[in-house]
Formats: C-alpha cells, structure tokens, sequence
C-alpha cells in the first residue's frame, strides 16, 4: 500500500478512512470514505486547507435508502431489516421530507425527537428505538463519506426508567407446570431453560447432549442452542427431573413451530387463568430464580445469551416476595439464637 498523507488513518471497528483535523483550537475527525484512492485525494486537500464538501450526498431519504440496502441488508434479520423499513417509511421520511442531507444539524434531531414525542403515540421506548436507527443511519453516512461529521447530537437519548424483569411468581409458575400436556410440558422446558420463543420451537431432541463435568462423577446433561439472536452457540444445563421427560421425546421438543407465541399465551391465559400471562414472562422467571437460589450472574449471562452483563444485572434485583422469603429466612436463625 503506498505512503499515506499526513494525518490520514482508520478507525477502531469503523469502516473507511478518516483524519484529524485542528482548526479554531479544537478538533474534529472528518470521514474520508471507504475509496482508498478518493481518501489519499481528499486528506490532501484538507491538509493544503481547502474545503471539500461532501459528494453526491442527495436527501435523507436517499441516504436512507442506501443504508436500508446497503448496511441493514447485511447487519440484521429478516425481522430486523423489515422494523428499520417500517421506521423509515413512517418517521424519517415524513419528518425530513427532501432535507438535504448535509444540512441536518443537532438541533434538526433534538427537533425530530420532539415530533415523534409530541404527534405520534409511540411509548419512550419506540422513542429511542427509532431515534436510534437514526443515530446509526447518520453514522453510516459518516463511515460512507456522505457526510464528514455525523450531526447526531450528544445526551439526546430519551431516559428510560428501567423496569425489573416482570417474572411469574412461584405460584404461578407451579401452574403452568401442571397444565394438561403438550402445553404442561412446553412450560416445564420454557421454565427450565429460559431460552426465547424462537429458540424453544427450533429445539430438537438431539439437541439435548451430556458431557462429564471436571472433577464431578455423575456427567451433566444440556441442551445445545445453536441459532440463537446472538449468533452464538450456547448450552444450558438440565436438570434431572427435565432431562428424564426430555429423552422419552424424538426430533422437535416443542410442537409448536408454526404457532406464535401470542396465540400459545392466550391458550395458557385461557387455562390458567393468569390475565397477564406471556411466554417471555417463563424466561425472566428462570433469570430470577437462578439469582434467587444463588447463581452467578456471569454464569446466567452464558445461560440466557446476553450480549451484556448489564443485561443480566437485571435479575440482581429480587422480588418482593424473596426478599420476605429471606426476611423470614433470617428473623429464624436470630430466634434460634
């Protein structure tokens, strides 16, 4: 590769190229574009002082466009691809119209993120979520040279307060357990390994492996979840009592492949009784009993295929009704004494 120009360089798990540049007494990096030759040419021309404005940009709606085919083709699901499809036809597009794209400053995204607060009626959440794309799509713009500098402003997130994992509670969990097959046994899985919806109905039985533990005489059994959200493979001990119910079983676990998880939990609401019963409660109760009987958190990241152990911190948060368990737990041993 020839000699680059002065201050010329890449960007730590960024594409294209980049330099930095000082002018007023601050700095500011400037994307160059992935084009190895165009950037040799535009870093050249920064550093002679010229001013080199961004080629080709078109509106937003353009650049949207070529990100949705370009780099959301190929960073998320089918599922993901369609949700930033949907966001940009019915928020950006209608908000920043034929904008030109190097003309969006900061104040036209804190400007969005009131539109979307004050005329839609998206939750907080949805909220971040979109402005989120944006921030991402901006981003893009930068690393394709679009742009020299994305105009995503600083602490423009909205703040969400956080919500602990909304669990069943013992009682109802013991319920689902003895519902009338196949859906006792389906919660009895979902309960015993916390895996999502997706991964439940995709388990086979010759998912389900052993392996001897070091140091351990007896050998352990688990189940093997390949694709998973993550991209990585994971596996998730069984207990006994799951693994003798497992292997009476052949090919898929769940007989549910087709259905979707909103039709299943209004079969168990139906049978239960539980009003605010939905499948993904089966996995925040599996995060927050491992806590609550005394298991790692680095360990339940593993087990749950949290990309973060924020994530998981979660779970760290116990219920009231083990916090009064423990309570009692306590005021036994000091009567004791």
């Amino acid at each position: 590769m020839p000699k680059l120009p002065k201050g010329m360089f890449r960007r730590k798990n960024r594409p294209g190229w980049y330099m930095r540049l000082f002018r007023g007494g601050g700095e500011r990096w400037v994307s160059l574009g992935t084009d190895f030759a165009a950037a040799c040419d535009k870093a050249r021309a920064l550093a002679a002082g010229l001013t080199v404005g961004p080629r080709n940009a078109g509106t937003v709606a353009m650049a949207a466009a070529k990100w949705l085919e370009s780099y959301i083709r190929t960073q998320r699901s089918g599922k993901g691809q369609q949700t930033a499809a949907q966001r940009v036809r019915d928020y950006v597009e209608p908000y920043f119209g034929n904008m030109l794209l190097e003309r969006v400053r900061g104040e036209d995204v804190r400007a969005f993120r009131l539109w979307l607060e004050k005329n839609t009626s998206l939750s907080l959440a949805t909220v971040g979520h979109v402005l989120s794309d944006v921030r991402c799509l901006l981003r893009w713009c930068e690393d394709s040279g679009l742009v020299e500098r994305s105009p995503f402003p600083r602490r423009i997130m909205p703040r969400i307060q956080e919500q602990p994992p909304k669990r069943l509670s013992d009682e109802e969990a013991e319920q689902i357990r003895r519902l009338p097959e196949p859906y006792g046994f389906v919660c009895r899985f979902a309960l015993g390994t916390g895996m999502r919806w997706g991964e439940l109905t995709r388990c086979q039985a010759a998912d389900v492996k052993r392996v001897r533990v070091p140091g351990e005489v007896e050998e352990m059994w688990f189940v093997e979840v390949a694709n998973t959200k993550s991209k990585r493979v994971r596996r998730i001990p069984l207990s006994p009592e799951l693994v003798a119910e497992v292997r009476t079983r052949v090919g898929r676990l769940v007989p549910f492949a087709t259905r979707s998880p909103g039709s299943f939990s209004t079969r168990v609401r139906r049978l239960t009784g539980i009003a605010d019963f939905h499948v993904h409660r089966m996995r925040h109760t599996f995060g927050s009993q491992w806590v609550e009987r005394g298991g790692s958190l680095p360990a339940l990241q593993v087990a749950m295929g949290h990309a973060s152990i924020e994530m998981t911190q979660r779970y760290a948060r116990l219920t009231d009704e083990a916090v009064l368990r423990e309570a009692s737990r306590l005021s036994r041993i000091g009567g004791a004494e």
